[in-house]
């Protein structure tokens, strides 16, 4: 079974307070690259997902700031399946910096929800196939 994976990002100017430092609210958007690529990589893309009728909201999310990145920096997004996923999947994460210092450290977890119904679904079988 896959469990984690990794991607870098460059620090956008636009992610960054006057002062050059990532703003708070940004990171869930690193979290979110971090585990569609993750999923991509397993063979599944969210895209596919919601066009079979699937939607993947996020029903948990806790982060824990260390350090903060700032303008221009390489941060490297490591993302961890926590469980095989049931109706929902969660994830842990950690992103580092270039000299692998920890940043943040985060949790979210995702329920899979039928886009007609708006209901709680099992995780499809073609998911945990490739687990």
């Amino acid at each position: 079974m896959k469990k984690s994976d990794e991607i870098n990002i460059r620090v956008r100017y636009g992610e960054t307070d006057q002062m050059g430092v990532v703003y708070h609210g940004n990171y869930p958007e690193y979290l979110e690259v971090g585990r569609v690529e993750w999923l991509r990589k397993l063979g599944v893309s969210y895209k596919s997902m919601e066009e079979s009728g699937i939607m993947l909201p996020v029903i948990s999310l806790s982060l824990k700031y260390r350090r903060s990145a700032r303008y221009d920096d390489l941060i490297k997004v490591v993302t961890t399946l926590v469980k095989t996923p049931s109706v929902k999947i969660e994830f842990d994460y950690v992103i580092l910096d270039e000299k692998g210092e920890i940043l943040v450290e985060a949790n979210t977890q995702l329920a899979f929800i039928n886009k007609a119904s708006g209901r709680p679904v099992k995780c499809p079988d073609y998911i945990l196939e490739k687990l």
